[in-house]
């Protein structure tokens, strides 16, 4: 697996394991203590994104729809479903 295949696999992981497991002890090994959350609506730092999660349904579920890397980046097109909302969030994320 080439560098590119690991950042995917690592970020694809990242995601599962805090918006999906809702594993918040191994989620952590994944967001920066220092992590700088750039969303409006979500609370300032990896606390912020975890108090996010915890706060969401049961129901709530993130699913990836394609993965891109490019060096040391990683861009991440998906859905997050199941959060009371009429309709699903379309997102793309850079990491």
């Amino acid at each position: 697996m080439n560098h590119e295949e690991q950042n995917k696999h690592f970020v694809l992981e990242a995601f599962e394991t805090l918006f999906n497991k809702r594993d918040y002890s191994a989620a952590e090994r994944f967001w920066s203590p220092d992590y700088i959350q750039h969303s409006s609506y979500i609370a300032p730092g990896r606390e912020g994104l975890f108090d996010l999660v915890k706060a969401a349904p049961a129901e709530f579920r993130y699913e990836n729809a394609l993965a891109v890397a490019s060096g040391d980046y990683v861009v991440l097109h998906g859905r997050f479903s199941g959060f009371g909302a009429p309709v699903n969030w379309i997102v793309v994320d850079i990491v």
